[in-house]
C-alpha cells in the first residue's frame, strides 16, 4: 500500500451493500476486480490482516485507489465481475483465456436432412446437439452417424447437382438420397433414429432396432434383417464405450482442479445426454500460489459467462455455491446446481477429471522444460541476453505475385501466442518483390506499435535471406528501432530441415547450428509456424480475389447478384456446374443473364448451356 492511499479513510466511506470494486495502481490501471456481499467488509479484509497469499500482498503493496459499483445482490456482482474480468484483463486475478466457441453437431431442416459440424449462431429449422468440448467429438459422432443410419453430409451445393451415388453410398454410408435410392419417409425414419441416439435414448432405440430385425427375419428378409443386426452391435458398442452409468439422459458439466510444480490445471468433462462426448483442459494465469476453491470460482464464473450452461455441474473441490447457482441459473434461465462429490458414481466421474488434469498438467511442464531448454540454448549460440524471450517472425506467402500475405507469430512465455498473430495483405508493390512485401509488413507491425506504445519483441526472426534482412533493418530503422536484434532464417541446400543457416545482422555472421540444436528446434518451429498462418492466408485471399474476379468480369452483375449466386450455389464451383435453369431462378437473375453467365463460366471449356 503507498503513503498516499488512506485505506482506513476510504473504507469508512463504503456501504454494506453487495457490489464489485477495482483496485488500481498508480498510473490508473486496474490491478485486481473483486465482487463483495458487504463492500465495507470485504474491502476492509485487505487492510487489517495478513494478505491471504504473496500475490495479493504483492498487489496490495501497489493500490493507489480503489473504484467500487453497488449492485442489487451478489449474484449480480459475480456477473459484473466477470465481464471486468474479462474486458480489463487485470494482473492479479486468475484468468482464463478461452475465446473459442463450442462446436455443435447440426441436422438441417430439409427436406432431406444433412448432419454436419456446426459452430456460430444457430437458425431454425436445424436442430443442433452438444457443444461438444471439441471439432473432434463433433466428427467422430458424425463418423458413427454415418456407419450407423447411413445420413448424408455432403453440402447442399452437391447434393444438388448429382446424378449417381457417391463413394460413401458404395461403401454403404450413405443411403443416396441425392438419387432418390431410398424413399423420403424411410430417410426420415433415420434421421428421427439419429436423433433419439444423440438425445441419449439409445435403449429405446435398440429395442425398435431389434423388433425390427425379428420382423425382417420372419418375413425371410435376411439382408435387411442383417443391416439391423450389425446396426444393433454398433450401437451396443458406443454404448459400452461412452455411456456413464446410471446417467442416461443426463446433460452434466464435471470440473477439476489440479496443481503441481507451480502451475494449475482444470479439467472439463462433458456429458451430453448420458454420453462422454470428452474433456477440454485449460491453464489459468496468476494462480500459482491461489486455493483450489478459488481457481474453481474464477473458472466457473468466467468460463459460463458466454458458454452453455448444463444443468448440473460437479466439482472436486467444497466451495460455496449458492451465489455462483444464483448467477448461473439466472443466466441460463432454468435451475443450476453446484455439487461437490465425495462418493459414489459422481465421486468417479471426478476422478476421471481429475486425472484427465494430472495428465495435462504433467505434457504442459514436460513441454515448458524443452521450451526452456530451448530457449536457453538459443539464447547461448547467438549470445542474446539472458531476458530474451520474446520473438517474432514475418514469412512471405503469394503465387507468382498474386494475393501476396504477409504474417507475423509470436512466440513468447515459452509458447506460441496465436491470439497474438497478425496477418497484412500486401498492396502496392510490384507482383513478386519479396523484399517490397517485408519492408511494408515489418513498417506496418511496428508503425502501430509505437504509436499504441506496445511490446516490442527481443529478437525478430526473418524468413529469407540478406536481403530480406537488410529490408527488415531498413524498415525498423525508419521507426527509430535501431537496436532490434534481426536474425535471418535462410534455407539450406535442396530447403531440407537442419540445414538452416542463421544470418546474424548486426555482426554480419552466418551461423549453421547443428541439426539436433535444441535452438535451432525453436528457430524452425516459430518459421513454420509463420510459414503455416501466412500460406493460409494468401490461399483465402487468393481462393476469394479469383472468385470475385471471375463474376465480376460478367456484364451485369454486381455486388447483390454476385453475392445472391454464391449463396444459392454454395460457391463458384456449385455455379459452375449449374444449368442454365437454376442459375435463372435465383432472384434478380433473368433467362438472359443466367445464360451469359454460363456461357461465360464455361467459355474455355467450349461447352453450350446446359437446360433441364
Amino acid at each position: 500500500m503507498t503513503a498516499a492511499f488512506d485505506a482506513k479513510a476510504f473504507v469508512a466511506t463504503l456501504p454494506g451493500l453487495p457490489g464489485v470494486y477495482r483496485m488500481l495502481g498508480a498510473q490508473g490501471e486496474v490491478l485486481y476486480v473483486g465482487k463483495a456481499r458487504d463492500l465495507k467488509k470485504r474491502v476492509a479484509s485487505y487492510f487489517s490482516k495478513t494478505a491471504s497469499s504473496p500475490r495479493i500482498g504483492l498487489m496490495v503493496a501497489q493500490i493507489c485507489a480503489i473504484e467500487t459499483t453497488v449492485t442489487r445482490s451478489e449474484g449480480e456482482a459475480l456477473l459484473l465481475e466477470n465481464n471486468l474480468i474479462k474486458s480489463l484483463t487485470p494482473r492479479y486475478n486468475i484468468l482464463f483465456r478461452d475465446d473459442k466457441s463450442y462446436p455443435y453437431l447440426m441436422i438441417t431442416g430439409h427436406a432431406y436432412p444433412r448432419i454436419g459440424f456446426h459452430r456460430g449462431a444457430q437458425e431454425k429449422p436445424h436442430r443442433y446437439f452438444g457443444p461438444f468440448p471439441h471439432s473432434s467429438a463433433v466428427r467422430e459422432s458424425i463418423q458413427l452417424l454415418q456407419r450407423v443410419f447411413r445420413l448424408r453430409t455432403c453440402e447442399d451445393s452437391v447434393f444438388e447437382h448429382r446424378s449417381r451415388p457417391c463413394l460413401l453410398h458404395q461403401i454403404d454410408r450413405c443411403t443416396a438420397p441425392c438419387t432418390q435410392a431410398i424413399r423420403q419417409e424411410d430417410y426420415a425414419h433415420d434421421v428421427r433414429n439419429a436423433e433419439l441416439f444423440l438425445l441419449g435414448r439409445e435403449n429405446d432405440l435398440i429395442d425398435q432396432l431389434t423388433t425390427q430385425m425379428n420382423t425382417a427375419a420372419e418375413e425371410q428378409r435376411y439382408e435387411d434383417a442383417a443391416r439391423y443386426r450389425d446396426r444393433i452391435r454398433d450401437l451396443s458398442r458406443v454404448q459400452a464405450r461412452q455411456y456413464v452409468e446410471s446417467a442416461v439422459g443426463v446433460d452434466a458439466d464435471v470440473v477439476a482442479c489440479y496443481s503441481e510444480a507451480g502451475m494449475t490445471c482444470v479439467n472439463l468433462v462433458m456429458i451430453r445426454a448420458g454420453r462422454h462426448v470428452g474433456d477440454r483442459s485449460f491453464f489459468p494465469v496468476n494462480a500459482t500460489d491461489a486455493p483450489m476453491e478459488e481457481v474453481l470460482a474464477a473458472f466457473l464464473s468466467q468460463h459460463y459467462l458466454e458458454q452453455p450452461i448444463p444443468p448440473l455441474i460437479v466439482g472436486n473441490a467444497a466451495m460455496d455455491g449458492e451465489v455462483l447457482e444464483e448467477a448461473l441459473s439466472e443466466q441460463s434461465g432454468r435451475p443450476v446446481r453446484w455439487v461437490f462429490a465425495t462418493q459414489g458414481e459422481r465421486r468417479v466421474w471426478v476422478e476421471m477429471a481429475e486425472k484427465n488434469a494430472q495428465l495435462a498438467l504433467a505434457n504442459r511442464l514436460r513441454e515448458k522444460g524443452t521450451q526452456e531448454a530451448r530457449i536457453h540454448a538459443l539464447r547461448s549460440a547467438l549470445d542474446l541476453p539472458e531476458s530474451a524471450q520474446r520473438i517474432e517472425c514475418f514469412d512471405i506467402s503469394h503465387t507468382m505475385g498474386e494475393a501476396t500475405v504477409a504474417s507475423c507469430v509470436v512466440y513468447d512465455a515459452h509458447a506460441m501466442q496465436p491470439s497474438q498473430y497478425r496477418r497484412f495483405n500486401i498492396r502496392d508493390i510490384t507482383p513478386g518483390d519479396d523484399y517490397a512485401a517485408m519492408r511494408q509488413a515489418l513498417s506496418r507491425r511496428y508503425e502501430r506499435i509505437n504509436a499504441e506504445a506496445g511490446l516490442l519483441p527481443d529478437v525478430i526472426l526473418i524468413d529469407g535471406g540478406k536481403g530480406q534482412v537488410s529490408q527488415a533493418r531498413s524498415a525498423l530503422a525508419e521507426l527509430g528501432l535501431n537496436d532490434m536484434v534481426l536474425i535471418g532464417v535462410a534455407k539450406g541446400p535442396e530447403r531440407k530441415p537442419g540445414l538452416e543457416t542463421l544470418i546474424i545482422e548486426t555482426t554480419g555472421q552466418a551461423i549453421d547450428l547443428p541439426a539436433q540444436h535444441p535452438g535451432l528446434h525453436l528457430i524452425q518451429q516459430i518459421r513454420d509456424e509463420a510459414h503455416r498462418f501466412a500460406i493460409t492466408g494468401h490461399r483465402a485471399r487468393r481462393a476469394k480475389t479469383r472468385t470475385q474476379s471471375e463474376l465480376t468480369e460478367i456484364p451485369g452483375i454486381g455486388d447483390k447478384r454476385r453475392r445472391a449466386l454464391l449463396t444459392r450455389f454454395g460457391g463458384l464451383r456449385g455455379l459452375q456446374s449449374a444449368a442454365v435453369d437454376e442459375i435463372a431462378a435465383v432472384e434478380g437473375i433473368g433467362r438472359a443473364t443466367a445464360e451469359r453467365i454460363h456461357r461465360h463460366l464455361h467459355a474455355d471449356a467450349g461447352v453450350s448451356p446446359r437446360k433441364r
